[in-house]
């Protein structure tokens, strides 16, 4: 198995028994094949007592697993004829976002994603997967692209955030951010957004207004990330596995919410095990969505992308607008101050005391 999270230790341990047992019966000649059989049921057992009931802190785990297909694995797999474009003609080429032009089921599209690095030098190089404001540049300006020429465009969202270091902020990045989110929001072509890992914050966000949202099954999508939220909470990040079972951060709890459209499914053990298969499936959501999507107008695909955002969440209307309640006057919060120092007294010996820091007491 390759890359095994530390909940998967008792299935590794298990498909190693059988492993040895089989080498055992080649080498000895000794037929162990009743025990192997007893093992893989209860192999197979395991892996569905398992993964299909993933905790959302697990899910996190998957969705950063290092062998994870990242958006350029996916876009070898997915499209055709797929040309890289760099660069944002202002500042420099972010390796953090890569994008171009390709075809899918033989329609150019731009496609447009988060990169991370597969090893520690690429890593480096690609900043983890987190954008400068020149990265997010390079992607309006593939998109503003597609939007002149009516391709649809297709983003996959895999980043923990927006580069959180000086030389972001120095650029811009909030702003840039805002303006992915103004200009995506009025393009007139299909905008299907793909959150294939982990979706964090503004990065993801200035990648993730679309028509329509797709959530690989493991992947995590949230407005900060858990080790984030965890070190705001608690002063630790360390329990981010905590703060992921309640921050609502998977694909189904943000279908629940209207966030997301569709849940694809990942084969068992996660999307890292098979990309072809993964890739397989993205490509269908994509086409049936994309297929969708070009029935409409330019002016019904920016409606239709304004209505998506505001189902999200819920409200109530209460008919009648609320109006505040008159506070107290002046002479009650007088009395109230005199009594909660009264109180604070504790005897009759102690009233002359607090009456008089009573009336020196501002009034709130």
């Amino acid at each position: 198995m390759a890359g095994e999270l530390p909940f998967e230790k008792p299935l590794k341990d298990l498909r190693d028994k059988i492993e040895e047992l089989k080498k055992l019966s080649e080498g000895s000649g000794i037929d162990f094949s009743e025990e192997i059989t007893r093992l893989e049921e209860r192999c197979k057992q395991l892996q569905q007592e398992l993964y299909n009931e993933l905790t959302p802190a697990q899910k996190m785990h998957f969705a950063r697993h290092h062998q994870r297909p990242t958006s350029l694995d996916f876009i070898q797999e997915v499209f055709t004829d797929f040309i890289e474009l760099h660069g944002d003609r202002l500042f420099a080429d972010d390796l953090a976002i890569v994008g171009g032009i390709a075809k899918l089921n033989g329609m150019p599209v731009t496609v447009v994603g988060h990169q991370r690095g597969k090893d520690t030098k690429d890593n480096i190089a690609r900043f983890f997967g987190s954008p400068h404001p020149e990265g997010l540049r390079k992607a309006l300006r593939l998109m503003q692209q597609a939007n002149k020429f009516g391709r649809p465009i297709v983003t996959f969202i895999d980043t923990k955030g927006a580069y959180p270091g000086n030389t972001a902020e120095e650029r811009g990045i909030s702003e840039s951010i805002a303006r992915n989110l103004r200009e995506m929001a009025g393009f007139g072509v299909p905008i299907v957004c793909v959150v294939i890992g982990e979706g964090g914050s503004g990065g993801a966000l200035a990648l993730g207004v679309g028509n329509r949202v797709l959530m690989l099954e493991n992947a995590i999508y949230s407005a900060i990330s858990p080790n984030g939220a965890a070190a705001i909470l608690w002063k630790d990040s360390g329990r981010a596995d905590e703060a992921a079972s309640v921050m609502k951060i998977t694909a189904s709890d943000l279908a629940e919410f209207n966030v997301i459209e569709e849940i694809i499914p990942e084969p068992q053990g996660g999307a890292h095990r098979d990309y072809t298969a993964q890739s397989e499936l993205i490509r269908e959501a994509l086409w049936r969505h994309v297929q969708e999507l070009m029935q409409m107008s330019p002016e019904q695909l920016i409606q239709d992308r304004y209505e998506k955002f505001r189902r999200i969440g819920q409200y109530q209307d209460c008919g009648e607008p609320l109006t505040a309640e008159p506070g107290p006057s002046q002479e009650q919060t007088e009395e109230a101050v005199k009594a909660e120092a009264l109180d604070a007294a504790g005897d009759d010996s102690g009233i002359e005391g607090a009456e008089t820091a009573a009336e020196s007491a501002p009034v709130q």
